[in-house]
């Protein structure tokens, strides 16, 4: 993700900051300074850092527990309304989604009791008010302060993440739970739509309130939903094609001998955008249409396309589907792939390739669906 710089590395896992997260710095530290000054600032900034590290711990749940399946984990992004892990695909089974979704929460749930523990059960009762929040106005900032502060947080946390709304920790459990009785789009669809109308009750109760990141926690679940919805019709369709059934079959190629000028021209006169460069039937390069852009840019020479290429070459079989090749692409972090029967090379295939094939199949999917119900598509001839 883009405005984001690296914090620490925990577990072989980034955790990065991204820069809009600064902005909850002052809205943490306001309320505590208007009783207690430049001390109170500097408490309500130490509270929120310490919140966001129980983020952080939250996230390394879900992660750690996503790499026990073998799930590789990108990266962890801190944003003022939460964290994000980011892993490289989703689970292949829904009791795996299930445990990785309450990963999560229950790290919270484990501090939260040690905290307890270490306030003392009576002491937090007896500090919460009429509607169940510390009164932080009576408590002047102290080191028990601090401690029943993040006691509460940390129950807040479970709490909120463990509501059914996708994509929060409860939407993706309840996803998990619905796969396991029917198809995955199906769940997802479900699970999408409750999230959805949960993001606009809460965005309602966030304009009354006049509580303005309520709104922007609402936004997030709206579109995160709409999001997983469109990324679990993508998985279901694209299971459906063989990336052996999907390159071009008609791509134009280089050779070792060719030069810049002859891929300009190819980008001219076509509309493929990266060639393999072959030595007899074997690939050992990929130029792409931004390589052959950045040597225009720095290099007014006609070089060879060798000293542009790109010469590490991720491999599939012809036999895997679009989506099994998607998510290669996503762990290995790379946009085209070299399609191989066996020994013998096919073609290349891109993530544009992939999103194309994506739209057709949903079109003919929806065809086919229209003309099981006697529909058609406007415009559609059904016969």
């Amino acid at each position: 993700m883009n405005w984001s710089f690296r914090l620490i590395r925990i577990a072989g896992i980034d955790i990065k900051i991204h820069l809009t997260f600064f902005l909850i710095l002052p809205l943490g530290a306001l309320p505590w300074s208007r009783m207690y000054g430049l001390t109170g600032a500097l408490f309500g900034v130490l509270l929120i850092l310490l919140l966001f590290a129980c983020v952080t711990l939250h996230e390394l749940g879900h992660s750690i527990a996503a790499r026990f399946f073998g799930i590789p984990v990108r990266e962890i992004i801190l944003l003022p309304i939460g964290g994000v892990a980011f892993l490289q695909r989703l689970p292949s089974k829904p009791l795996h989604e299930l445990i990785i979704a309450v990963a999560g929460p229950l790290v919270n749930v484990v501090i939260a009791a040690a905290l307890l523990i270490l306030t003392g059960a009576t002491t937090f009762l007896g500090m919460l008010g009429p509607q169940g929040t510390v009164q932080g106005a009576m408590l002047a900032p102290s080191a028990l302060t601090l401690l029943l502060w993040l006691l509460q947080a940390n129950v807040a946390l479970v709490l909120f993440n463990m509501l059914p709304a996708f994509p929060l920790d409860g939407g993706r459990a309840l996803r998990a739970i619905l796969a396991m009785f029917m198809t995955y789009q199906r769940a997802t669809a479900i699970a999408s739509n409750i999230g959805q109308l949960a993001a606009i009750a809460l965005g309602l109760f966030g304009i009354i309130s006049g509580n303005f990141l309520l709104i922007l926690v609402a936004a997030f679940i709206f579109f995160g939903a709409g999001q997983e919805n469109r990324e679990g019709q993508a998985r279901t369709v694209l299971t459906t094609l063989r990336v052996g059934d999907a390159y071009n079959k008609h791509a134009l190629r280089l050779d070792i001998g060719d030069r810049v000028s002859k891929v300009v021209d190819y980008i001219l006169t076509s509309y493929q955008p990266d060639f393999a460069v072959m030595q007899g039937n074997a690939p050992i390069g990929i130029v792409t249409r931004d390589d052959v852009l950045r040597a225009l840019d720095t290099n007014t020479q006609d070089v060879y396309v060798t000293s542009i290429m790109r010469r590490e070459i991720t491999k599939v079989d012809a036999g895997a589907t679009l989506d099994q090749v998607r998510q290669m692409m996503s762990e290995q972090n790379v946009r085209v792939v070299a399609v191989y029967d066996g020994l013998t090379y096919l073609g290349l295939v891109s993530l544009e390739d992939i999103a194309e094939a994506f739209a057709v199949l949903t079109f003919l999917q929806r065809q086919q669906q229209a003309r099981q119900t006697g529909q058609t598509q406007p415009g559609v001839n059904a016969d």
